[in-house]
């Protein structure tokens, strides 16, 4: 007999593992997750903002904890993989968000930041995806990767961005969605991605203030910005029983700013 919408939505029973959760995207994310039932473990570098967001998911009924890490350091990585399943069992939801950018002149821009971004961005998501799927995902045949990439991943940026190493981990991220999914599918692991646009962040502000909240508002087809709740629905999509025959895909959650021709 076929499920219900209800039913295929349900997160019940399911653990969730999301990086770079306690602000922002990733706690949106996170509150999707356990607003559909499943335990969340959030996961950020520093301790007094995942208190914050803990308490933040706990006082909405969501079963939530936390662990510090630095998503850049492969030590981190696997403590952070390891510690999730000793504490709360196979993680079934794996949701890559802990992202850094860098503003600069491609012609000047520092090695040492290109290096920042790349390793974060996507060496972190490739490590811990590893470390999860061969720890947890791969033995029982089933798991759900969110990666989250963006629509500067797509294409290029108006020349006042300057964000060259952004824009090339997130077309990486993009790709290694892909190819993964290729890779991972006979386990029975589903890979997608979602391509954010402007949702007023930390790690956007700069954006923000050089080209100005309006003007990025009303170059969108629905005339916005990104919101707080924005993201739950592809995200619960992608980690549920509704998106099981989803995998190797990308979709940009950014008001239209993708499809005008031109960009």
């Amino acid at each position: 007999m076929t499920r219900t919408v209800q039913q295929l939505f349900d997160l019940k029973g399911k653990t969730a593992l999301v990086t770079g959760g306690s602000r922002g995207l990733g706690l949106q994310m996170a509150h999707a997750l356990g607003e559909a039932g499943a335990r969340i473990m959030l996961s950020s570098r520093k301790a007094a903002d995942l208190e914050e967001a803990v308490a933040d998911l706990q006082a909405a009924g969501i079963d939530a904890r936390w662990i510090a890490a630095d998503c850049a350091i492969e030590a981190d990585i696997h403590r952070l993989a390891d510690e999730t399943l000793e504490r709360m069992g196979d993680i079934d939801i794996l949701v890559n968000n802990a992202g850094a950018a860098w503003g600069a002149p491609a012609e000047d821009h520092p090695l040492d930041a290109w290096d920042k971004v790349m390793n974060l961005n996507v060496r972190g998501y490739f490590l811990l995806s590893q470390r999860v799927a061969k720890k947890s995902m791969i033995s029982r045949k089933q798991g759900r990767i969110i990666n989250i990439a963006s629509i500067a991943g797509l294409g290029g940026n108006p020349p006042e961005m300057q964000t060259i190493a952004y824009n090339t981990s997130k077309g990486a991220v993009v790709n290694f969605t892909r190819a993964l999914a290729c890779e991972w599918g006979k386990y029975g692991i589903t890979v997608n991605a979602i391509c954010p646009g402007f949702f007023p962040s930390k790690m956007t502000r700069g954006t923000l203030e050089a080209m100005g909240e309006e003007k990025l508002a009303a170059h969108a087809p629905l005339k916005r910005l990104g919101d707080d709740e924005d993201l739950k629905g592809i995200t619960l999509l992608y980690a549920s029983d509704a998106g099981k025959h989803i995998t190797g895909q990308w979709l940009a959650v950014d008001g239209g700013v993708s499809v005008i021709t031109g960009g």
